[in-house]
């Protein structure tokens, strides 16, 4: 079975409300999980990122799921290939709200400095992606340590 990896942006539904991430966030945990996908979620009060990866059909699967659900508007495909392998094999939905400390990594990748996936080539939505895993996974080990 092929590996793929989608990566999207979509635009955060104007009756969006903070209990909606909470079951956004668990619903994809336990649906991944029983579907071996992986991924990365960003978000901040306008937009989202996720990259998802796993076997063609079950991401597809789901990606289908996300572009029926209301709280999605304007969703945009930014890239989608297969792969060799997964960047987000311990992450069955791993994700980080937009703070403070992701500033930097967002004028990084966007001219304007803000997170706008909508702005961003592919491959630097995709790198911001892999360094907020990076930053996500330096907390905890510094959180055990």
């Amino acid at each position: 079975m092929s590996l793929v990896r989608l990566l999207y942006a979509s635009t955060i539904s104007d009756s969006f409300n903070a209990d909606d991430i909470k079951q956004i966030l668990a619903s994809a945990q336990r649906n991944n999980a029983k579907e071996n996908v992986t991924g990365m979620l960003t978000f901040d009060r306008h937009y989202f990122l996720q990259c998802l990866e796993g076997s063609r059909e079950n991401v597809n699967a789901i990606y289908h799921r996300i572009a029926s659900d209301s709280r999605h508007e304007k969703l945009e495909i930014l890239d989608y290939q297969s792969v060799n392998f997964r960047e987000f094999p311990n992450w069955n939905m791993g994700y980080l709200q937009n703070t403070g400390t992701l500033i930097k990594l967002f004028f990084k990748y966007n001219a304007n400095g803000l997170f706008d996936p909508y702005h961003m080539t592919p491959e630097g939505a995709f790198m911001l992606l892999l360094e907020i895993r990076d930053e996500a996974d330096n907390a905890l080990k510094n959180n055990e340590g």
